[in-house]
This record gives C-alpha cells, sequence and structure tokens, in this order.
C-alpha cells in the first residue's frame, strides 16, 4: 500500500490512500474511521504520520472529528453562492437539507457603538440581539449573532427568530427586502464557538459579515456569522 521508498512523503501516500477509501465508499459518510492507532500498525508508520494526513484531509473538509468519539467521513461541503440574498433556512431547504436552529440567547439591548452606526441608529434606540446556532439535518453549521433594529420588529419574540426571519418580514411585516453588503475572512474558532459548533481547537472557521437593507435603503440587520470551514464553502461566478 505505501512506498517508504517513494520519494513522495509518507502522509501524503497515507492522504491518498484514504481518500481511495472514501471515493470507493469502503469508508462510507458518516461512518467512523479506524483509529490512529489502527492505521498506525496497519501501515506500519508512527501515529504523528497518521495524524499529520488526517488532519490535512479534516482541514480539507472529506473527514471531521468530534470530541471524545473519533474521526468521520464528511458530507460534501454545501456551497453557498455569493451572489443573490436568500437566508439560511430558505437556502437550506432549496438544496434538500432540513434547517433547524438553536436559540442561545435573544435579549433587547442599547447596542454598542459600532452595531449602532452601522445600522445607522439614534443614541439610546435598542436592537434585538439574537444568536442562534444554524443547524443543517441537526448538524451545526455556523453561529449567527443578529442585531435588528426594534423599530423595524417590535413585536419579535424567541418564536419568532426560529424560523427564517427575511420570512417574517416580508410576509408578515410587508416590507420589501433590497439588497445587502458582507465582508468575509477566514479565523482560528473561539473556545466560545468551538463548544457551539462541536469542533476542536484550533480549527478555522469562516466569518462573515453581513448588513442588509430594506428596499427603502434603510438598514434592518446586522448578521455576523462563523461558519465550520469544514462543511461551506463559499462560490462566486465571474464573468469578464
Amino acid at each position: 500500500m505505501l512506498d517508504k521508498n517513494s520519494p513522495v512523503p509518507m502522509y501524503i501516500q497515507i492522504e491518498e490512500f484514504l481518500k481511495g477509501k472514501i471515493f470507493e465508499e469502503e469508508y462510507k459518510i458518516g461512518e467512523n474511521i479506524p483509529s490512529e492507532r489502527e492505521f498506525s500498525e496497519q501501515l506500519g508508520v508512527s501515529r504523528m504520520t497518521v495524524r499529520h494526513a488526517i488532519t490535512n484531509l479534516v482541514n480539507s473538509g472529506l473527514l471531521y472529528r468530534e470530541k471524545g468519539r473519533g474521526t468521520y467521513v464528511a458530507n460534501p461541503k454545501l456551497e453557498q453562492p455569493l451572489s443573490g440574498l436568500t437566508s439560511f433556512t430558505e437556502d437550506m431547504r432549496s438544496r434538500g437539507y432540513e434547517p433547524s436552529n438553536k436559540l442561545i440567547r435573544f435579549e433587547k439591548i442599547i447596542p454598542p457603538i459600532d452595531i449602532a452606526k452601522a445600522l445607522q441608529m439614534k443614541t439610546g434606540d435598542e436592537v434585538f440581539s439574537v444568536v442562534r446556532i444554524r443547524n443543517a439535518d441537526q448538524l451545526p453549521m455556523a453561529i449567527e449573532r443578529t442585531y435588528i433594529p426594534v423599530d423595524i420588529i417590535p413585536d419579535l419574540d424567541k418564536s419568532m427568530v426560529l424560523g427564517s426571519l427575511y420570512s417574517l418580514i416580508e410576509e408578515r411585516h410587508h416590507q420589501k427586502i433590497g439588497h445587502a453588503s458582507q465582508l468575509m475572512e477566514a479565523a482560528l474558532v473561539t473556545k466560545e464557538d468551538s463548544k457551539l459548533l462541536n469542533i476542536e481547537q484550533p480549527s478555522a472557521v469562516l466569518i462573515i459579515e453581513r448588513k442588509s437593507y430594506l428596499s427603502t435603503g434603510i438598514p434592518f440587520e446586522l448578521v455576523r456569522s462563523t461558519y465550520r470551514a469544514d462543511r461551506y464553502k463559499f462560490i462566486s461566478e465571474i464573468q469578464r
């Protein structure tokens, strides 16, 4: 299986060996793969070399780790187009996944200065601060920290934020959503978010900050989202 005389490093050979097992579905999606110790004994290499190979496949999204349980074959990463303005709920349903939310926090606050400025709010105006874990087929995909001016949806309550806020705004409050701007960057997951997303530290995450506007040009939402990099990727089409 492995050629110890090859100029190709052993950890890369192990990566290719594992990829073959995954692509040939000997290791199926959602299944636990053998432990580092088992691979070390089977392949006649050190556990450190095996760990290097497995970590690379975790970082690429083919595998994922669960604390205290082991390493599993991952579902293919979900692709999120960077064009078009849809909610997480709408996007997941369009792909055949069942979206769900776990509400971590819901409160009415006077926002920090940067949030108030971004939402063009006056001093003393309040926002709803909502923290949710966004799931697809019960698997955690992202943490969303959302800020919504109280005067946009004054009757917002906990039960409403478990669904799609976009549908709530358009269907119940009859306001048309216009456009959004967003920033994206890579980061390492924080200690708090690693627990909420059930991933180890250090792990890579994608940070998205999106500010959404009504058709009137009034900002109605600021969302700071932390996406699991092992389960999500963003795509864009570029034309000349």
